[in-house]
C-alpha cells in the first residue's frame, strides 16, 4: 500500500511541476535605452554646472547634466591629472534623462589609449 501511495504522490508532484502557466504575456516590452559615447567630467570644475562640491556630469548635445546611478569617485581619483576635475573624458554610457539628470544604467570610461587607437584607425572623411 505504501509503495502505491508514494508512486501516486510522486506522479502528482511531477504533474504539478511540469504544468504550463496560463498567465497572459506582458503587453509592454521594456525597451532599453541605446548605448552612446559622451563627454563626461566634473560638473562644477569642467562642465559649468552650479554647486560647491565635485559631482559627475555628462554633456549631451551640448548641454550638461548631473549623473545619477554612479558617482565621481567610482572611476578613479577625480583630482588626478586625468581625473574628472582636471579633464573632460569620454565614456560609453547607457541611460535616460529623468528630472533634468542623466540616470545611468551603464557607465564605462574609455581609456585614452583606446581613444587614440580608434582615432588612428578610423577612416578620414572630407
Amino acid at each position: 500500500m505504501k509503495p502505491i501511495l508514494i508512486l501516486l504522490l510522486t506522479c502528482f508532484i511531477v504533474t504539478l511541476s511540469t504544468a504550463q502557466s496560463h498567465s497572459k504575456p506582458s503587453a509592454q516590452v521594456k525597451k532599453s535605452s541605446p548605448e552612446f559615447v559622451a563627454e563626461v567630467g566634473c560638473g562644477q570644475c569642467q562642465l559649468g554646472l552650479p554647486g560647491k562640491t565635485c559631482d559627475l556630469a555628462i554633456r549631451i548635445k551640448g548641454k550638461a547634466y548631473f549623473v545619477t546611478g554612479t558617482d565621481i569617485d567610482s572611476h578613479g581619483d577625480a583630482h588626478a591629472s586625468d581625473g574628472f576635475c582636471n579633464a573632460v573624458r569620454k565614456a560609453r554610457v547607457q541611460g535616460k534623462l529623468v528630472n533634468n539628470k542623466f540616470k545611468a544604467s551603464s557607465f564605462e570610461l574609455i581609456s585614452e589609449e583606446l581613444l587614440h587607437a580608434e582615432a588612428a584607425t578610423s577612416p578620414k572623411t572630407n
